[in-house]
Formats: C-alpha cells, structure tokens, sequence
C-alpha cells in the first residue's frame, strides 16, 4: 500500500468549470487533495480504465471507490468531512436543487454566451470531441447568433443572485459559504477565464459581484499534484469500503447482485456497466473490474443518470 488509499485524488484538468465546483468545496472545507491532470479531450485512457468509460470531468478517487459527477462527489465529500458543513440547516434539499439549475440552466446559458463570443478561436479537435460528447453538431454560427439572446437569460438568472443577496448576506444562503455558493460561481469563473467581458453583465449586479470576489477568495485547500499512473496504481492496490445495501423502496426491483448499466440522461451518455452493489434515492454503486485497475466500485447519482439492468 502506498499510504494514500484513504486520500482524495481529483481526476479533473484546470479549466474544467465542474471541476471548479468541487475545488471551492476543497477550498470551504480546507481539505488536502491531489490533483490529477487528465486530458481535455478524448482519448482518456486513464480515466476510462478507472470508470468503465465515463468520461466527463471531474472523477473522485479514494482508494478503489470512484465517484462519477459532482453531485455525488459532494455528497461523499460531506459524509466523510461534515466540518465545515455545506449546509445552513434550512437549505439542505433547496441547495440540491439550486446546484441543479446552475449546473442544467446556468451552465447552458453561461456556455452559449462564451462559445458565441470567443467560438472562431476554439481548436477544431475540441469541437469535435465536444461533438462526439453531446452527439449533436457544436456549431459555432449558431452560438454566435444566439448569444445575444442568451446574454439575456444569463442576466435575468444572475438577477436572482442579486435579489437573494439583497438583505446583505455574504454568501446565498447565509452568513457562510455553502454548496449553493460553488454551485453558482464556477460560471462566473468560467467566463473570468474564456471570455471575462462576459462578466461586464455584473456591473449591474453589485452584490453579485462582491459575491463573487468573496467566493474566488475562499480558494481551493491545500492542492497537491499526483500522475495518473500512480491513482489507477493505488486503485489496484486498495480494495473497495463500499457495503452491499438493498434500497426497499427500489422503484424498478434492482437489487444488489444484478447486472446494470448506467449512464448520463443528457449528454456523454456512454454506458458504464457492472454488478450493483448499493443504491437508494440519491445514489449507485456498481462494482467493475479492469486489468489496470482491478476491482473498483463506481459511484453514481440517481439524479440525472439512467440505471438500468443490462
């Protein structure tokens, strides 16, 4: 064992957006991690190995659990390190959903303005990966023509930050950051660090604005810098804390044991596949094998992602 089985290693590459989602929860509560660089673009074979070919970024590995999407790398981050909470106590279930409208409705918006305004420069490799991702065209012509409109969108949903700011809180649900908070801001640092005129929209939007500074400023704990062969070499060394557990309120009858496959309900919809291990209404778990890897378990949320038996 090389010591680091119970250590956070972050598959993620810099300007990944969802990867700095989980960075500002790093940084809210001031955790050690290890970042571990993976490709822009496909081929990923690292990560593929690891997961059984989920592709986005970021992945959670500690030790030979893998955890697939921010929101359940979040979930286990506030398991196992419950201080500082992500939670005020009033917004444990709103914050879910606030950090689902940024990640479906922000994020698109915050793309489309991006993409519209700086496209021509993108390299035509990314758009062909991100093609091959969404499994639609990534038109840059369409964007630009559309980023207009979606300055719009954009503002008016910025425009709610601003209106939850309004009694003078310092973060959206209260007096300290929260999951909300990292929600929300990794699209305005997206755009700080595409397309940062986009970010001329705050000039009206004052509380959001310093908002936005105070969140910057929570930074992103103590980073370290790991390869990839050394993570899919401590996978293979450690073995899975993961538990079987039933779910009896299951609404399809899966049940620990069988074959399933699961996979993303909007895009990079590539299925991963194994024997189920645990679930409830929040999350997954499906144990795999792979020579590089041996066997892992891979976690998954139930919302937005498809399980079904393969």
């Amino acid at each position: 064992m090389s010591g680091k089985e119970n250590e956070i290693l972050f598959h993620q590459y810099d300007v990944s957006p969802f990867s700095e989602k989980v960075r500002t929860v790093f940084g809210i509560k001031k955790l050690t991690w290890h970042a571990v660089e993976e490709p822009v673009i496909m081929p990923k074979p690292e990560l593929t190995a690891l997961t059984g070919g989920y592709r986005k970024i970021p992945v959670m590995q500690i030790g030979a659990d893998i955890y697939c999407d921010t929101q359940i790398i979040i979930r286990e981050l506030e398991r196992r390190y419950p201080e500082p909470p992500l939670f005020t106590g009033a917004d444990k279930g709103l914050a879910w959903a606030v950090s689902m409208w940024a990640d479906r409705v922000l994020f698109q918006n915050t793309v489309a303005v991006i993409f519209g305004n700086v496209g021509q420069a993108i390299d035509e490799s990314f758009i062909k990966d991100r093609e091959a991702l969404t499994g639609r065209p990534f038109d840059v012509n369409a964007m630009k023509a559309a980023a207009p409109l979606m300055s719009e969108q954009l503002r008016a949903g910025l425009g709610w930050l601003e209106d939850q700011l309004d009694d003078g809180r310092k973060f959206l649900m209260g007096a300290a950051p929260g999951l909300a908070d990292a929600a929300c801001h990794y699209n305005l640092a997206f755009m700080r660090w595409l397309y940062p005129d986009g970010l001329k929209v705050l000039d009206a939007l004052p509380r959001t604005a310093a908002w936005e500074e105070r969140v910057r400023a929570i930074g992103h704990g103590d980073r370290q810098e790991m390869g990839r062969a050394e993570a899919l070499a401590i996978a293979k060394a450690a073995t899975s804390t993961a538990k079987e557990k039933a779910d009896p309120h299951e609404p399809n009858g899966l049940k620990p044991g069988d074959k399933v496959s699961v996979m993303a309900d909007d895009y990079g919809r590539d299925p991963i596949t194994g024997v189920l291990v645990a679930s409830d209404a929040q999350s997954v778990a499906i144990k795999r094998e792979a020579p590089e890897v041996g066997e892992v378990v891979v976690h998954f949320p139930r919302a937005g992602f498809f399980i079904v038996k393969a």
